[in-house]
């Protein structure tokens, strides 16, 4: 059994983006064509978000009422109910340039989330963390990552930036945060891309020595 909590009273999905997608939404608005999965996206505040700056993007729920709610989104969007928990990998094969997780752990997913993501493409994923059970919900293990373990499931991409810890409530912003604030980890990551991320991968590419992506943390 996963759980995932929405932002504010609208219920999973509801209410504004995520500071943290915010942040690094250089992931998806410096491409031209760019493709992205929201997954577990419920009542779609970042497919929305996703939709609206000209993104190709697919939404995965199991909640068929979510999704419904969905069905008139602008854009290039593309729904898919699906119990991912129990039922067939309904993106089996796929991969794209934006992956996007909030508020949502279901440990048996973790590598196929990763594997989701495509050379250069970006990884943004935000769920609660141990800790949370001392000021409310979620509380149950299951439901609460391990300190470090969204770092350990992320190997193999390059960490443009990862957190863990207690985020202040901020009733004026960010409508994922509550009343008493919340624990999270968070990470951005990036698969590499061969003749791009590093100086030897260049050489043997042909590329030109010394020309790396800049990935801005601000």
């Amino acid at each position: 059994m996963s759980l995932s909590i929405g932002a504010g009273a609208g219920g999973h999905g509801a209410g504004f983006p995520s500071d943290w997608v915010l942040r690094w939404s250089q992931a998806w608005r410096d491409r031209d064509g760019a493709t992205a999965l929201d997954l577990a996206c419920g009542a779609g505040r970042h497919l929305r978000l996703l939709a609206g700056d000209g993104v190709a993007v697919t939404g995965v729920d199991r909640d068929a009422q979510a999704l419904a709610g969905l069905a008139g989104t602008s854009g290039r969007v593309e729904l898919i109910e699906a119990d991912i928990e129990h039922g067939p990998w309904p993106l089996e094969g796929r991969a794209f340039d934006v992956v996007i997780v909030t508020n949502y752990l279901w440990r048996p997913l973790l590598p196929r989330v990763v594997a989701s993501v495509a050379p250069g493409g970006w990884l943004i994923y935000e769920t609660f963390t141990d800790g949370q059970q001392s000021i409310g919900r979620p509380a149950r293990p299951e439901f609460l990552l391990r300190p470090g373990e969204l770092l350990a499931a992320v190997e193999g991409l390059r960490v443009v930036a990862y957190e863990d810890g207690f985020l202040e409530a901020d009733l004026a912003g960010d409508a994922a945060a509550t009343v008493n604030g919340r624990y999270v980890q968070r990470v951005a990551a990036v698969r590499p891309r061969a003749g791009a991320d590093t100086a030897a991968d260049a050489a043997a590419n042909g590329a030109a020595p010394g020309v790396y992506p800049r990935y801005r943390l601000r």
